[in-house]
């Protein structure tokens, strides 16, 4: 990896949510399931697995490769509906609300539209599954710019890749799939932490069997 890695659009919201999850994930190749988990990916199944469709005046293209060249990106849209005002991006949730992450997500498939199409795409939506709504994103100056600066973040974490990240914010451990691999509960005790390092270095006694 160097500086010109390619950032897949899956890191943005993995490394808001935690960069020591977006290293697990795309540094260690680490990966398990949890219920939370494995709903979203039978979710994404099901929208992976429709066709292109139209409605009215609305096409609807699902699973659509997405990438920038200028932002130095590559991924997937769940979702790209093409209305008569341009296309809209569209993410589904599993969960029943939104957050920062996902929006950071969002706005990075509308800048690769944006460059693909040479097009302006202002807004998109996330939906959520568990209650079948729509949150509509305004892809702001502000919104844009925070995007295009995790991005760079996300690249420096996936091209300098060194010791996994602190725990960002324990509160959403007991959620996350990959705890048992971050061991969050541990490295968050240094006293812990301190005695389990220690324990690896215990020279033998002379004579003692290897």
């Amino acid at each position: 990896m160097d500086d010109d890695q390619t950032v897949p659009v899956s890191a943005i919201e993995h490394y808001s949510y935690c960069p020591r999850q977006c290293a697990l994930i795309h540094v260690e190749q680490c990966w398990a399931e949890n219920l939370l988990t494995t709903r979203g990916r039978l979710g994404h199944e099901r929208v992976d697995a429709g066709h292109a469709s139209t409605e009215g005046t609305v096409r609807t293209v699902r699973s659509m490769i997405i990438w920038s060249d200028r932002l130095g990106l590559n991924g997937k849209a769940d979702v790209v509906e093409f209305h008569a005002s341009g296309p809209r991006p569209v993410e589904y949730k599993v969960g029943r609300k939104h957050g920062e992450h996902a929006e950071l997500q969002l706005c990075a498939q509308a800048m690769c539209l944006e460059e693909m199409l040479k097009v302006p795409v202002p807004e998109g939506d996330l939906f959520f599954r568990g209650s079948r709504t729509r949150h509509s994103v305004v892809f702001t100056y502000q919104l844009r710019r925070h995007t295009e600066d995790v991005i760079g973040e996300v690249r420096s974490a996936l091209s300098e890749p060194g010791p996994l990240p602190p725990v960002a914010a324990p509160e959403l451990c007991a959620n996350c799939s990959l705890d048992d691999a971050c061991m969050s509960s541990v490295v968050r005790d240094r006293h812990r932490l301190r005695g389990l390092q220690g324990s690896l270095f215990v020279p033998l006694e002379p004579g003692s069997d290897a």
